[in-house]
């Protein structure tokens, strides 16, 4: 028997021990040339295939941690902050800009962006952390996470169509913050806050208005969804959102999914946020090690654009995914910020690379203000027919509608058959080829099945 060499993993899940690897000898060589991959830096740059911005010439406060855009805002805005406070999403929130003043210290206000600063009927607040304000500061009012973020004077227009509560969601609240409009399951809203508020927001007449149901304290709404979960046995699944639920305390998370959680029909647990997207510093370890209590727990992720995927955003969904978290995205079709099938197809890849897999793309919703975020709904017909076979399948998302007035998603894709009768189906593939299925049964015309003597049947 020939000497073995062992091999430590450096990288490891949450709450999980080293492994210790066996290798035979004549291996030896080839693990001490990819031992370098192994450190924690370089292998997380290689398995997402991150290629490091260099800094510029002179450019000595480089953080090798962060990426180039987050350390050259923090470098030019907040010199001062230290690391351990830069890190810290508490930090983070307590430093948000929240008005037009506060965000005039970072960039220039375009001419529609100042009208929405005088104008008197924005009824929706401003809300940006600093890391994602660092993503787009030194962009101009067209930059996609600038324009989803920054209010501009186009929400002062208002169309007939167009309702505060688009969705119905009032009309199927049972209870003050819960949602039940589909049979087994429901939407638990636990929080009126998010980090940072996008100006298409769905729920925008309540987040960040202040507390809705304000009469009604957190814990007696977070109770009442309880107690009506626990008394309806058909409810398996529960989605908690808001409002951002991750902008929560570790002690409020933890006490509230652990009561999901004791709920005995209630099989799965997903949480809604954009917190990886827009502040990424909140999934901590210990935040990490508390969610992986309670599988089967899914987080899904509101995505945008593909330049939310930083090496911040990357190690925060690597870290839940790391615990055995599965991750979807959530991304709403937005007109000039993500409305080509280039840029779908960028974020889709970009999210699959660490781990999160797209999973619904939507029409955007009908709120007051938004006609100049919606595009048609053949855009994104045709952004599903320029992904679907041009790409891995996983890469591809349902196309939904949230059909106005409480009728729930409802699915919308390219139409691939040309022709079904006569016991044929006559088909469109992804490059316009056209083939033919047999769907005789359909047509009635399958031959008797033959018997043959002796085949026991």
């Amino acid at each position: 028997m020939g000497h073995k060499a062992t091999v430590c993993e450096s990288i490891e899940p949450p709450g999980s021990r080293n492994t210790t690897i066996s290798l035979p000898l004549q291996f030896t060589d080839t693990v001490q040339e990819l031992l370098p991959l192994f450190k924690e830096e370089t292998y997380f740059n290689h398995s997402l295939h991150i290629v490091p911005r260099k800094a510029p010439r002179g450019f000595s406060s480089y953080n090798k941690t962060e990426s180039y855009e987050v350390t050259r805002f923090r470098s030019r805005f907040f010199g001062s902050v230290v690391d351990s406070q830069w890190n810290d999403w508490q930090w983070q929130i307590q430093n948000r800009i929240r008005s037009f003043e506060q965000l005039g210290r970072f960039l220039t206000l375009s001419p529609e962006e100042r009208a929405a600063q005088q104008s008197l009927d924005l009824h929706f607040p401003l809300s940006i952390t600093p890391y994602y304000l660092s993503l787009f500061y030194d962009k101009d009012a067209c930059h996609p996470l600038r324009k989803s973020m920054v209010p501009q004077v186009f929400e002062s227009l208002n169309s007939e169509a167009e309702a505060a509560d688009p969705l119905g969601e009032e009309s199927q609240s049972p209870v003050p913050g819960l949602v039940h409009r589909y049979p087994d399951r429901v939407l638990f809203l636990v929080t009126t806050n998010c980090s940072c508020y996008c100006r298409y927001c769905t729920r925008s007449r309540v987040v960040g208005n202040g507390d809705h149901n304000h009469s009604i304290p957190m814990i007696d709404r977070w109770n009442a969804g309880l107690n009506y979960i626990s008394s309806h046995s058909e409810i398996r699944d529960v989605l908690i959102s808001g409002g951002d639920p991750l902008t929560l305390s570790d002690d409020q998370l933890q006490w509230l999914v652990s009561s999901v959680r004791k709920i005995p029909h209630v099989e799965l647990i997903r949480i809604g946020t954009k917190v990886p997207m827009v502040l990424p510093q909140r999934i901590t370890p210990q935040l990490v090690r508390i969610l992986k209590r309670y599988h089967p727990l899914f987080v899904s992720i509101h995505a945008t654009h593909p330049d939310e995927i930083t090496k911040e955003s990357s190690e925060a969904c690597c870290r839940l995914a790391d615990a055995g978290i599965p991750l979807g995205s959530q991304t709403v079709l937005l007109a000039g910020i993500n409305d080509s099938v280039e840029t779908m197809r960028r974020l889709f890849h970009a999210l699959l690379r660490i781990r999160v897999r797209p999973y619904y793309i939507y029409q955007c919703d009908p709120i007051v203000g938004s006609g100049h975020f919606r595009t048609t709904v053949q855009k994104g017909i045709d952004i599903i027919r320029g992904l679907r076979g041009h790409t891995s399948g996983y890469a591809v998302p349902t196309f939904v509608i949230d059909a106005p007035g409480g009728g729930g998603k409802i699915p919308v894709m390219p139409d691939y058959i040309v022709e079904h009768a006569n016991g044929r189906v006559v088909m469109k593939n992804y490059n316009d080829d056209t083939f033919v299925y047999p769907d005789e049964k359909a047509a009635g015309n399958m031959p008797e099945a033959i018997l043959w003597e002796g085949a026991g049947i």
